[in-house]
């Protein structure tokens, strides 16, 4: 997994509450275990219209925000079903921050998990991120998760929360896997010591 330390760039602004895991990427978009190509389907049904061309209303369609990295997103992000699909499609086109005030759980563990860094921020915090995510590509976000501070175009600062466990992986880049490899040693030598006691397995 990519390690997660600092991040500056465009805030895309979602300004829709409730956005679930179908409307991150569509059921369609399910049928392989990849976890590349999926960008083309990230809000695939607010992003194209029913001929398959874009829709230019659509935030992520704007010339300002096609080169987001973070989205700026309303209360109860990635509710619904648990698609680890929804991460997967957030990295693939280029996001790796979501800040909210809240987040569906299983989304919000995904998240963690794939390398995308949710961030859980007061409502009065959020509508200070949304004036900036609004202003285009002329305002840019600076993450750091060291310091777990946002830090706006204008020199304001958010301060966030973090599980510090979850903060060590997001740093180190550590998934499940890398987790395991840590130990991979201590392994080797049980899985020794373990032949050497009962040569007969």
């Amino acid at each position: 997994m990519e390690k997660f330390t600092k991040l500056e760039g465009v805030a895309a602004p979602i300004h829709m509450i409730n956005v679930d895991t179908d409307m991150i990427i569509p059921k369609n978009y399910l049928k392989t275990v990849k976890r590349t190509g999926l960008g083309k389907g990230l809000f695939a049904e607010k992003r194209y219209k029913d001929d398959g061309a874009e829709n230019p209303d659509f935030v992520l369609n704007k010339p300002a925000y096609r080169n987001a990295r973070i989205l700026v997103a309303d209360d109860n992000f990635g509710c619904g079903s648990s698609r680890e699909h929804a991460p997967w499609a957030l990295m693939d086109y280029g996001i790796r921050c979501v800040i909210s005030t809240s987040f569906g759980d299983i989304f919000y563990n995904n998240c963690f998990k794939n390398g995308v860094l949710p961030i859980k921020v007061s409502p009065e915090d959020l509508e200070k991120l949304f004036d900036d995510a609004d202003r285009g590509a002329n305002a840019t976000l600076s993450i750091d998760l060291e310091k777990q501070e946002i830090r706006g175009p204008d020199g304001g600062v958010v301060k966030f929360e973090i599980d510090a466990f979850r903060k060590h992986c997001m740093l180190n880049g550590l998934d499940d896997v890398g987790l395991t490899m840590v130990k991979k040693d201590k392994i080797g030598a049980y899985e020794e010591k373990a032949q050497a006691a009962r040569p007969w397995m």
